[in-house]
């Protein structure tokens, strides 16, 4: 409803027929609602498209009433996500980018100073906002703006009242003043430490390269990895080709709507590649340019059609003057039609055989679009987590292993028992074994996940004494090895690495897991750090004299495609607990240390 509302203020009520149907089914969006792996960024995401559809129309009034109910669009906004600050930052960007284009007025000034003021006193409401909203540095354009906005109306309203002489004294003197001010208020806020730091994240964001250097746990996420081209094909569809052809049309016509679009859209192009997750935020504005591209496109080849249908009726009518003056005036009227979308659109071959081919393959893709997100909602993000499937139609299996564990869990283990495990399986273990674990998914102390990282790259004497350090009664991990599942513990191993590395560099170096100082490998060539190493010893205790693939020896990896280098080991200081039907979930318990006296 909000991209139909959206596309009829960008050009008409067809654009935005077309943007409320795209929008409706497309997958970068279906992956986080009710169709998909439901998540608050379902709610965010009508929230973003609102406050930016109410901005927009903010600008395009010029009135104090649509600021304001932009304003409480944000406070949903801040409300639902953290991305918040991606509307924080773009508004203001959008409003430099019209100063620069000379598209400046004061229906832009009443539009953004409102919402400032009143978006502002709501946002801070909000708990995890609050006083951020003025002193963090995230927030730094969507203040300084306003200032910026509020100086520049002040120095127009002096020029009206001084001559250029005394004006540019003014000027020379309110920019010293400015300046001065501004280093203090900097130094004074720093000095009292009210002064918030840009986040890991959002420096990730402007530095690709940022989290991998300094902090891998945000790294670690696969949500946070670049995006490939295949996830936009995935994700988009047919909007990869028809999202150009609506940049195309709001370049040839600029209007403050359209230029909004524009940055909305480069902006948010450009954050989805750097990361995967924010193909949420990059799907509305493919939809909104894809839906201008193929509303214009429709528009200019059914009018050529309508244009020829009409010549042809006139011709085949002949005879009476009347109808002769009839068929001019049709043919006159569609010329003038045809004409206007030729100037909007450009020159386009005015020929009904060629219009009808072109609107033939829109209608196609428009087809092969609804198929490809029903394929895609029904078979990528329809699908629980938990209960994995394997295969196909008759040859479809079901992996029940993590209900089965932490049903296992539940009523095996003493109601007070901790479990240690990786963060991400933090909220099931607590939510459907109900066991406390040692770190989840929201743990904030670094140092504490990056203990756990340690424990899981030590030896099993360390990890041992570790896991005493951690209270913990229990470890859990999870091995694909056998049924093939690539989600495991063994592929996300490195990075346990590297976090621990980055906090106990003493004790941890990436390079001793890495055979030949690059090559990372559970094989025969794997070095005697890794093979020796705790997550390896629990993931493939027992896992030597399997046979898992035909033709295969023992001990065959079916995940990493390689026969493990340490197949024959005891442990000393775990005990195997559980171990699920398909091998995904192993539970260990911990040996209490031996007594020292």
């Amino acid at each position: 409803m909000v991209a139909y509302q959206f596309g009829c203020l960008l050009k008409d009520k067809r654009t935005g027929l077309v943007a409320a149907a795209l929008m409706s089914i497309v997958p970068g969006y279906i992956s986080r609602s009710v169709a998909g792996s439901y998540d608050n960024e379902a709610v965010a995401i009508f929230a973003l498209i609102t406050t930016f559809y109410l901005w927009v129309r903010a600008v395009h009034l010029g009135t104090m009433a649509s600021a304001v109910l932009c304003a409480f669009a944000y406070l949903y906004m801040g409300a639902s996500w953290g991305a918040y600050i991606f509307i924080s930052n773009l508004i203001p960007l959008y409003v430099l980018v019209m100063f620069c284009l000379s598209r400046y007025s004061r229906r832009l000034y009443t539009a953004y100073t409102t919402l400032w003021v009143v978006g502002t006193m709501l946002a801070m409401q909000i708990r995890f906002i609050g006083f951020n909203h003025i002193v963090s540095n995230e927030l730094l354009a969507w203040n300084g703006i306003f200032l910026a906005l509020q100086a520049y109306e002040l120095l127009r309203f002096v020029r009206t009242k001084l001559g250029a002489k005394m004006f540019t004294k003014f000027l020379s003197l309110a920019a010293y003043a400015v300046a001065l001010c501004g280093v203090s208020m900097l130094v004074l806020l720093v000095l009292v430490g009210r002064l918030n730091p840009w986040t890991g994240r959002f420096l990730t964001l402007l530095d690709p390269t940022y989290a991998k250097k300094f902090i891998p746990i945000v790294a670690s996420v696969s949500e946070h990895q670049p995006t490939t081209w295949a996830s936009y094909a995935f994700d988009l569809h047919l909007l990869v080709f028809a999202a150009p052809a609506g940049m195309y049309y709001c370049f040839k016509r600029l209007t403050d709507e359209n230029i909004f679009l524009l940055t909305f859209a480069l902006t948010a192009i450009y954050f989805s590649g750097i990361m995967v997750r924010l193909m949420l935020v990059a799907a509305p504005a493919f939809v909104l340019l894809g839906a201008i591209g193929i509303s214009n496109l429709l528009h200019a080849y059914a009018s050529d059609v309508r244009a020829d249908s009409d010549a042809a009726a006139g011709d085949s009518a002949g005879g009476a003057a009347k109808e002769e003056t009839k068929v001019a005036s049709k043919r006159a009227s569609s010329g003038k039609k045809a004409n206007k979308v030729a100037a909007e659109t450009g020159p386009l071959p005015n020929s009904r055989p060629f219009a009808l081919g072109v609107l033939a393959i829109i209608f196609l893709g428009l087809r092969s679009y609804a198929n490809h997100c029903q394929w895609v909602t029904s078979e990528a993000y329809s699908s629980p987590s938990i209960v994995l499937m394997s295969g196909s139609g008759p040859n479809r299996m079901i992996l029940d292993d993590f209900r089965e564990a932490y049903y296992w869990l539940r009523h095996n283990t003493k109601p007070d028992a901790k479990v240690l495990s990786w963060w991400d399986y933090g909220y099931q273990i607590t939510a459907m074994g109900n066991r406390s674990v040692i770190v989840d998914n929201n743990t904030w102390n670094n140092t504490h996940i990056a203990t756990v990282g340690r424990t899981m790259a030590s030896n099993e004497t360390e990890a041992q004494k570790l896991m005493h350090y951690l209270d913990a009664d229990y470890a859990l991990v999870i091995f694909g090895g056998m049924s093939g599942y690539q989600s495991d513990d063994i592929n996300k191993f490195l990075w346990m690495v590297r976090i621990s590395g980055g906090v106990f560099p003493e004790h941890i170096s990436e390079k001793d897991y890495l055979a030949g100082g690059r090559e990372y490998t559970v094989g025969p060539r794997g070095t005697p750090t890794m093979l020796n190493s705790i997550m390896y010893k629990m993931c493939y205790h027992g896992f030597g004299g399997l046979m898992t693939a035909h033709g295969q020896p023992p001990g065959f990896d079916r995940v990493r495609h390689t026969d493990i280098g340490n197949k024959d080991f005891e442990l000393e200081h775990l005990e195997e607990a559980f171990t699920s039907e398909h091998w995904i979930v192993r539970i260990y318990r911990v040996k209490p240390l031996e007594n020292r006296f």
